[in-house]
C-alpha cells in the first residue's frame, strides 16, 4: 500500500509540472523534476526485489549500473533520498531513506579506503540530521574511528589509497597517496568529535587540512590532484593527477572539492586560512578562460580538445552547493555575489541542456557528468552523486532565501 501511495504521490508531482508552465520558478520546476526521476528510480529499485541495488550510473548499452555498499559512491542514492524527503516534506520518502541507508550499514566499519566520509556522511549522517536516530550518530562515529585508521603522523594526513604489490599505484612510484577529494571527508570527523566528545577527530580533521593547505595548491588557487608523501619521513614524493588530463593541469571536479571541503574547514575551525583557500580556488575556476558561459565546467579546465571535450556536471553541483554556504561567510559584496554565481549553474543545470525527460538518462536527474576520462570510465553520463549535491544546492539555496525571507519571490 505505501508503494501505492507514494506513486501516486509522484504522479501528482507529474501533474503539477505539466500544469504548472510558465507561472513557476526555475527552482521550482527542478524540484518537480527531481521528485519525478528520483520517484520513477525508487520504483525501478523497488521492483527488483529485496536485495537493495544502488543506482549509481548507466552503462554503454543503457542500462543502470548498481554499485555495492564497499563502492565510495554507495551512501550518495539514500543521501538524495533524504534530501529530497527535506525538500519536499513527502514523509512516504522516509521509509525507503531509511531503508537505503540502512543497506549500506557495513560502510562504517570499511578500514581499506578513504571514502567513508561520503559514504556514511551522506546516508546516516543526514539521517541523523533529519530524524534525531541515535543509531545513525552512532553510525558517523564508528565510519570516524574507520577512518581514523588511515592517518599517516609522520605526513600529518588521512591516506586516500592503498599501494598494493603489483597495482597500478605501486606502478606510478606511489608510496601514501592523498587525493583533494579528501578534503570531503573530513566533515565525518567533525561531525564526530561534537557527537563523542572525542577530539581526535577533530584533530586528525584539522592535521589534514592543513598539510593539504600546504601543499596541493599552486599560486593561482588552483590544485594538483594527488600528492604522495613518504610515510616515514613526511615529504612529498610526487604531486601527480589520477584523473586530471596532466599532472599540471586543473581537474574540474577536483577544484570543486577543494572549493566545498575548504568551506566545511572554516564552518568547523574558524581558520580563516581555509576561507581565504576556498575564495583563491573558487576564484581561479570562475576567472579561467576556459569555463563556459553556462558555468559547467569541461571534465579538466586545460583538457586540450576544449570546446569539444566533455562537460561534468558533477563538478558544476558540487560548486554551486559550496558557493551557496561560502556566500555565508564572505562580505564585500561578494555574498550576493556567490549566490548570483551559483544560481546560474543551478538555471544551467536545471533546463533541457543537464536535466532529462522523466524516464529518461537511467532516471536519474542530470546528464553530461565524467567520472575518469583518462581512464575511459563513465563519460558524459549521469553519477548519482550530481544528483545528491544537485539536491543539497537546491536545499541550501532554499534555506537561505527562507533567511532572507523572500522564497517563491524570486527568478519567477
Amino acid at each position: 500500500m505505501k508503494r501505492i501511495l507514494f506513486i501516486a504521490g509522484m504522479m501528482a508531482a507529474i501533474m503539477a509540472a505539466c500544469n504548472g508552465g510558465s507561472s513557476r520558478s526555475w527552482d521550482e520546476t527542478a524540484l518537480d523534476n527531481a521528485r519525478i526521476q528520483i520517484g520513477l528510480q525508487i520504483d525501478s529499485v523497488e521492483g527488483l526485489g529485496e536485495q537493495f541495488n544502488n543506482p549509481t550510473s548507466i552503462q554503454e548499452d543503457g542500462s543502470v549500473l548498481y554499485c555495492d555498499v564497499t563502492d565510495w559512491r554507495s551512501g550518495f542514492f539514500p543521501g538524495t533520498v533524504w534530501y529530497l524527503y527535506e525538500l519536499t516534506g513527502d514523509s512516504m520518502l522516509v521509509p525507503y531513506a531509511r531503508k537505503y541507508t540502512e543497506a549500506v550499514a557495513d560502510a562504517q566499519y570499511l578500514k581499506w579506503h578513504h571514502d567513508v566520509g561520503f559514504m556514511v556522511g551522506s546516508s546516516f549522517g543526514n539521517g541523523y540530521r533529519l530524524t534525531g536516530d541515535s543509531a545513525y550518530a552512532l553510525a558517523v562515529v564508528e565510519a570516524a574511528r574507520s577512518l581514523s585508521t588511515r592517518f599517516r603522523p609522520n605526513a600529518g594526513i588521512i591516506q586516500s589509497w592503498d599501494v598494493t604489490p603489483g597495482s597500478e599505484r605501486e606502478a606510478k612510484g606511489w608510496a601514501c597517496p592523498v587525493i583533494i577529494d579528501n578534503m570531503m571527508n573530513l566533515e565525518l570527523m567533525f561531525e564526530a568529535t561534537k557527537l563523542s566528545g572525542d577530539s581526535s577527530f577533530y584533530d586528525i580533521a584539522v592535521s589534514h587540512a592543513d598539510r593539504t593547505l600546504k601543499e596541493h595548491f599552486r599560486p593561482d588557487g588552483s590544485c594538483f590532484h594527488v600528492i604522495d608523501y613518504d610515510t616515514i619521513t613526511g615529504d612529498v614524493r610526487h604531486r601527480h593527477t589520477a584523473q586530471g588530463c596532466a599532472h599540471s593541469s586543473a581537474w574540474a571536479r577536483g577544484q570543486a572539492w577543494a572549493i566545498y571541503g575548504y568551506t566545511v574547514a572554516y564552518r568547523n575551525t574558524g581558520n580563516k586560512a581555509y576561507l581565504e583557500q576556498a575564495v583563491k580556488t573558487f576564484e581561479f575556476v570562475r576567472n579561467h578562460p576556459n569555463m563556459p558561459e553556462d558555468k559547467i565546467p569541461y571534465w579538466d579546465f586545460d583538457a586540450p580538445g576544449i570546446p569539444d571535450e566533455p562537460r561534468d556536471a558533477s563538478a558544476a553541483t558540487v560548486i554551486a552547493s559550496a558557493l551557496y554556504e561560502l556566500s555565508t561567510y564572505v562580505a564585500d559584496g561578494r555574498s550576493v555575489d556567490y549566490v548570483e554565481y551559483a544560481d546560474e549553474i543551478m538555471k544551467s543545470l536545471s533546463s533541457d541542456n543537464y536535466t532529462a525527460r522523466p524516464g529518461e538518462n537511467g532516471r536519474f536527474i542530470l546528464m553530461h557528468s565524467v567520472t575518469s576520462k583518462p581512464a575511459g570510465v563513465e563519460i558524459d553520463v549521469p553519477l548519482n552523486y550530481a544528483d545528491y549535491y544537485y539536491l543539497e544546492a537546491l536545499k541550501r539555496r532554499r534555506d537561505l532565501m527562507k533567511s532572507a525571507g523572500s522564497v517563491g519571490e524570486a527568478d519567477h
